[in-house]
């Protein structure tokens, strides 16, 4: 049994599924997201369908797999069974690939007024929110409400916020000023605010450099060793006082481990993950595995990062050790290999290390756009997303600028009021 369409969880699956065993895979939606690419559908380049592939779709060359689209609601780890809505799902091996959420770390407010990115209805509320902005600020007469309105201010220098700092602001720089010509440009303002010292820790300085000079080139204001203390509906607070007045926060500074697993009895610790063994079994329990966001692996003393290649082997060396124990063999220790990390930031630049080599501008943004449209699930993503990066290349054009909002968003009608 697999615990998560994510990337562990579908990985673990295609190996599985190419071996006699029976596998059923739970997850509360009929789809898998892309998330490397969700940014993209909050600044208007993408639609959300096409970083999304049915899960059913996958299962259809492979007999020996089922799929319940359910919520978990306990495991019960003793009895060796998962309790979904109305049954009790026994289990042979258990892989657990819940994932993660986003880490607000008790910043009073975040949870309650920033904009997280994690799911595909937080790309689509997000979306809608800034041009909802757009269309209040036209008509807006005060100044201060104005500028307020379209102030967008991005927390955490990660990759997930540079690459959203980039994408909003060549999607501000270019559809949206000749969609909104009344506007002054020079009211609008792009803020990435990171706590430590320099955005994209752990990637060569010459790199991080690159991405502060790039993004401040395209007109977003980087503020660096700048803690928020303090997120309010119109406002976000620095620890040295100041304040940038916005109704729009992007929460990208961190996430942790879905607390599910802790309240099921996996021995989460910091950051909300399971510490496992080497060979990614929860201790105390040999048939149960947990990979991806939710597993705490070390190499060389650090935590491995909870980004989508290391869940893909994880999920993989789960499933290898799985079938090893299935032989009567002993299951190994996992081992992760580093293939590199890149950031897209824009219009022909990135940075990217790759193989122990880094790279910088056209070269790195070529390698980002490669390694991204490959590891698309589906021919026809791979084909729809192409030909929107094509459409964004050459005509400086953001097809998907639609207000669309969900539920959620429509549960704040202070920021979807449009009206002038």
């Amino acid at each position: 049994m697999i615990l998560g369409a994510g990337f562990a969880g579908l990985w673990a699956l295609r190996r599985l599924a190419q071996v006699p065993v029976d596998v059923l895979l739970i997850d509360r939606q009929n789809y898998h997201t892309f998330l490397p690419l969700l940014y993209q559908v909050a600044a208007a380049e993408l639609e959300p369908e096409e970083i999304a592939y049915p899960v059913r779709s996958v299962l259809r060359t492979m007999p020996n797999a089922q799929f319940l689209m359910a919520e978990v609601r306990h495991i019960d780890l003793a009895a060796r069974r998962v309790e979904v809505a109305d049954r009790a799902v026994p289990y042979d091996f258990l892989v657990v690939a819940l994932g993660s959420i986003t880490h607000f770390y008790g910043v009073p407010g975040a949870a309650e007024h920033a904009f997280p990115l994690k799911t595909l209805d937080h790309g689509v509320d997000l979306r809608s929110h800034i041009l909802t902005c757009f269309e209040r600020a036209v008509h807006e007469p005060d100044t201060v409400r104005r500028r307020r309105a379209l102030a967008f201010a991005i927390v955490g220098g990660g990759p997930t916020g540079v690459e959203f700092a980039g994408a909003l602001a060549e999607l501000i720089h270019g559809p949206l000023t000749k969609d909104y010509p009344s506007l002054d440009i020079r009211e609008i303002r792009v803020v990435l605010v990171e706590a430590l010292d320099s955005l994209l820790p752990g990637l060569p300085q010459r790199l991080r450099d690159y991405a502060l000079s790039r993004l401040r080139s395209m007109g977003v204001q980087v503020l660096l060793q700048s803690p928020v203390t303090r997120v309010t509906a119109d406002s976000l607070h620095l620890r040295d006082g100041a304040v940038v007045l916005t109704e729009t926060v992007v929460w990208t500074a961190g996430v942790r481990g879905d607390p599910l697993a802790q309240a099921w009895g996996l021995p989460a610790g910091r950051g909300g993950r399971v510490t496992v063994r080497p060979s990614l079994q929860s201790p105390g329990y040999a048939e149960v595995y947990v990979v991806g966001d939710l597993a705490n692996v070390e190499a060389e003393s650090h935590p491995l990062p909870m980004i989508a290649p290391v869940a893909i082997q994880q999920g993989e060396a789960a499933a290898q050790n799985i079938l090893r124990q299935v032989r009567g063999a002993t299951p190994v220790p996992f081992r992760y290999r580093d293939r590199g990390t890149m950031v897209a930031i824009g219009r022909n630049a990135a940075v990217a290390e790759f193989r122990g080599r880094a790279f910088t501008g056209f070269s790195a943004w070529v390698l980002w756009l490669s390694v991204h449209l490959f590891n698309l699930i589906g021919f026809r993503n791979r084909l729809l997303v192409l030909i929107n990066w094509a459409w964004d290349y050459f005509f400086f054009e953001r097809a998907v600028r639609l207000i669309v909002p969900s539920e959620a968003a429509k549960a704040r009608p202070d920021l979807l009021d449009a009206t002038p």
